[in-house]
Parts: C-alpha cells; structure tokens; sequence
C-alpha cells in the first residue's frame, strides 16, 4: 500500500482541484482523512488478528469503490445536511467523496507488494493488483516505515504520486487562471 501520507497527498490535491472557490476547512481536512480511512482495517488487521483474506481483512471491503460510495454518502449526510437532498452540489460533494476514497484502493493495486485488492467487494472476494505496479508497498509497521525501506518507499511515492499530483494542480491553476483572464 501506499503510505497514509500519500493518500493523503491524493486528498489534498484533488481538494485543490475541486473548484475555484474557496474551500472550507472542514472541506479540506474531510480530503486528507476520506482516502486514508480505508486503511483502518489495518488495525484488524495487526491487532485484532482479522486474517488478510478475510472479508474485513487488510485491502479487503474497505478498499473497495462500493465501501467508497457508502462512505461518501456518509459523509455527506452528516458534514453537509443543509444541502438539498437531490441537488448538484450534494451530488458533487458525494461524487467528489467517492473518487478521493475509492483512489485508495486504486492506489493499493498500483503497488508491488501484498496480495492484491478486493476492488469488486462485496460481490466477490477477489483480490487484484494492475498489470503496472511501480508503486513500492509500504512497510505496515512503524519500525519498518522508520527504516531504510521506509524512506526507499517514500521517495518512490514522490517520484509516482506526489510529483505528478502536484504537476497536476499546478496546471489546472493556470488554465482557471487563463479562463478568469479571458472571462470564460
């Protein structure tokens, strides 16, 4: 898998892309926190002894879009009740919530490592992994994260995600830059 920190870097730059408006706090810690809850399992993981292929387990039903889609009518509900039930902007808000969640569990299939994603929870227990993994897959203890694996990890991560997320929103600025410019 790829580090919190990373799923994170994911979060907040889809949060950077969003819309032009100013984003609330709220607004922007809900996209560093939705792509990494899918890695709570990890506690049932290590501690609770859940084993890996079990339903519940490591990159199972949490990693999954269908969890993704549940979660971001979650956080819907609760974070923006005053936004009408049917209307565009709760249907961006839980569209938005599911991508930056469900990018989780499409990250974790990029990885080298593990024993796949259960991307099709909970219709099957398959795991998968995409035919190109160039991501390293992070060391699940914090000894290991500490380690000089650790750190080969992370700078595989900048290199794959935080370089192009970063490319990414730098570029969207200017052509929103551009278009105010141009009164588009």
């Amino acid at each position: 898998m790829p580090t919190a920190i990373t799923h994170s870097v994911i979060g907040a730059s889809a949060a950077c892309c969003f819309s032009s408006e100013k984003k609330s706090l709220k607004f922007q810690i809900l996209s560093i926190v939705c792509p990494v809850i899918p890695d709570a399992d990890v506690i049932g993981y290590l501690w609770l002894h859940i084993p890996y292929s079990h339903f519940l387990g490591h990159r199972g039903f949490f990693h999954s879009p269908f969890f993704a889609a549940l979660l971001s009518i979650f956080i819907v509900s609760v974070f923006y009740p005053k936004e009408a039930a049917f209307s565009n902007q709760r249907w961006k808000y839980a569209l938005y919530f599911f991508l930056i969640t469900a990018s989780h569990g499409l990250a974790d299939a990029l990885t080298n490592g593990g024993r796949g994603v259960a991307l099709l929870s909970p219709f099957t227990s398959a795991r998968y992994f995409f035919p190109w993994t160039p991501i390293e897959v992070s060391p699940l203890s914090i000894k290991g994260f500490l380690s000089r694996r650790g750190l080969t990890v992370l700078i595989n991560e900048f290199i794959w995600i935080w370089i192009p997320s970063f490319f990414i929103v730098i570029l969207l600025k200017i052509i929103r830059n551009k278009n105010k410019v141009s009164g588009h």
